[in-house]
């Protein structure tokens, strides 16, 4: 009702701009709901919008346009406020409809048509298959997932995808770091390498290598040192010794692809597929499903990149200097020229990352929405000016940045790093504190903004934990109902209840909070902000708490009784539609 009622709003607040000012017609008109009930349900700022244009003193101009607002029986009082606001108050019928409303729609209540079933694809995590996932990541993924569930409940026709990065370095430390351990597994002493990757996951697929093909893959520890330059004192943290571990890692993989040959492909592949499977069955247990897995590769195996390459040397836009092919992209606000294809012809990560983009625009997406990591700011102006230099409209695509969430586990901060192997999983995690809790914390600040996971508060039975305190609200209205519906009373005919019987401040709130639902649906999705869901449903819950210790539910007078329970379920309606977008559960007992 409240979307219904704020159109009505507005098409009396367009009546009378329609008879105080003709030509300015076609002004945008925007209502609001007041932070303080004394003043009204909803306020029109119109007035002071339009007093400069009209040369007029803003409540003066609101004074004439409350003059020619028709009169509504939506409506019990109009007045002015302040510099000029114009505010609506409701009559209690008006607010209460919205229950009849939820009643009816079910879990359709707060869908909206706003994203006008466009195609908008939104691509997360994306993570490096080389290794599992990391509670940092976790805070991509379901900031991802609710992303993407609310933007499908405002109207977006939403494609989830995931790019896996199965092409470059990355995968082929993880490969060689797989083989080292495989041969260790034979005695072949290797000195493992400092900034290969060590977790337990790697010794595991060495050992399915070695169970499922013995001895096929190993090669003298002699012929993979060859060659390769020594390593630095373990201690020694400056630049030069980094560049040459990084040296000596490089020739390692030399050595590896030379000394396997074909063979290089098998145990590469199964690296790759190994994280893959686990990271994909990672998120999927966390209630994270994506509909496109995209493989990098698959850029390079089409021509893709090359093609993406000609294109901008035939616009203009890239040079070659030392032997490299450099992308102008100081010409489009970047900070300097960035390489794309190297001096040995191979081409740079940034190469197949534009024709990632190139990709997604010729699949027809009309939004196309990144979530990368905080880190990853530097990258934005780069990527939108190849995609202004390839002719595309960099408007199309919407970066959004998600700070890592911080672990801490009894007062200590948690390691992060995969390559190290020290680090806390997801998976973990999930076991830990339960998925509801992963969930809804990971939301709970808006992405861009540092995020302290707290254990503890996840883990405990209280009203400060909010996921608790929401899933109880709920738990509580199924409690009611339950002793209702023993007592004779009837779902199916609930949405008849003489709601009129509601007049008490609180259930008028309480109304009005279940009639904000919508907006917050739309204005979230607008602002690519699930973690307003997340406070509205806290607010919501609190009302209902309140009034609940408040007022007794199931009294003796039926009409009342029934309308209340009315009531009730339609807050249970809204708080599982809000959890449903960002994937939590709605327990009925706890």
């Amino acid at each position: 009702m409240s979307h219904d009622i704020k159109a009505h709003l507005a098409d009396l607040m367009r009546a009378a701009l329609a008879s105080v000012a003709p030509a300015e017609a076609g002004a945008a008109i925007a209502l609001e709901r007041p932070k303080q009930a004394a003043h009204g349900d909803f306020s029109c700022n119109l007035a002071m919008q339009l007093a400069r244009a009209m040369k007029r003193n803003p409540r003066e101009l609101a004074q004439l346009l409350l003059s020619e607002i028709p009169a509504s029986p939506f409506v019990t009082k109009v007045e002015i406020a302040g510099a000029g606001f114009i505010n609506f108050h409701l009559p209690s019928a008006a607010k209460l409809e919205v229950v009849r409303g939820v009643l009816a729609q079910g879990e359709t209540f707060g869908r909206s048509s706003a994203g006008g079933g466009k195609k908008v694809q939104v691509e997360f995590v994306s993570a490096n298959p080389t290794g599992p996932l990391h509670v940092g990541h976790g805070r991509g993924a379901a900031y991802g997932a609710s992303l993407s569930s609310l933007l499908a409940y405002a109207g977006w026709d939403v494609t989830r995808e995931y790019y896996v990065n199965d092409a470059g370095r990355q995968m082929d430390i993880l490969g060689l770091s797989t083989w080292l351990r495989y041969l260790e597994t034979w005695g072949e002493d290797v000195p493992f390498p400092p900034n290969g990757y060590q977790g337990d996951y790697v010794r595991e697929m060495a050992q399915q290598m070695r169970r499922a093909h013995g001895d096929k893959y190993l090669r003298p520890a002699a012929a993979v040192l060859a060659n390769t330059p020594g390593l630095p004192e373990r201690e020694r943290a400056d630049d030069a010794a980094k560049q040459q571990r990084e040296l000596h890692l490089d020739a390692l993989i030399v050595n590896a692809k030379d000394l396997l040959g074909s063979d290089w492909a098998y145990v590469h592949g199964h690296a790759l597929t190994e994280q893959l499977a686990d990271g994909r069955d990672d998120l999927e247990e966390f209630g994270v499903h994506f509909d496109v897995w995209f493989s990098e590769k698959s850029l390079f195996d089409t021509g893709l990149v090359a093609r993406c390459v000609e294109r901008l040397e035939q616009a203009g836009h890239l040079y070659v200097q030392d032997g490299a092919k450099w992308f102008k992209s100081t010409d489009f606000g970047d900070e300097k020229d960035r390489v794309v294809q190297r001096e040995n012809g191979l081409y740079t990560y940034f190469a197949s990352d534009i024709a990632y983009h190139l990709n997604k625009y010729e699949r027809g997406f009309e939004r196309i929405i990144n979530i990368w990591g905080a880190d990853h700011h530097g990258y934005i102006p780069r990527v939108k000016g190849a995609i202004a230099a390839l002719g595309l409209a960099p408007e199309v695509l919407d970066v959004a940045l998600v700070q890592f969430a911080v672990l801490y586990r009894d007062g200590q901060k948690a390691s992060m790093s995969t390559r190290s192997g020290d680090f806390v999983t997801l998976r973990d995690l999930r076991r830990e504190v339960g998925n509801d809790a992963c969930r809804f914390f990971y939301v709970l600040r808006k992405s861009d903004q540092h995020l302290d996971f707290d254990l503890d508060l996840a883990k405990s039975q209280s009203n400060e934990n909010p996921v608790y305190y929401i899933q109880y609200a709920h738990a509580r209205v199924c409690s009611v109902l339950a002793q209702w519906t023993a007592a004779g009373g009837d779902e199916a005919v609930l949405g008849q209840a003489a709601l009129a019987r509601l007049d008490n401040p609180r259930e008028l709130a309480l109304a009005a909070k279940i009639g904000e639902f919508p907006e917050v649906v739309e204005a979230a999705a607008d602002d690519l902000a699930p973690h307003a869901i997340a406070f509205y449903l806290k607010d919501l819950a609190a009302e209902f708490h309140s009034y609940y210790n408040a007022e007794r539910m199931l009294v003796d007078d039926g009409a009342l009784k029934d309308a209340r329970v009315a009531l009730a379920a339609a807050v249970r309606q809204v708080i599982r539609n809000g959890m449903a977008i960002l994937g939590v559960s709605c327990p009925q007992s706890m």
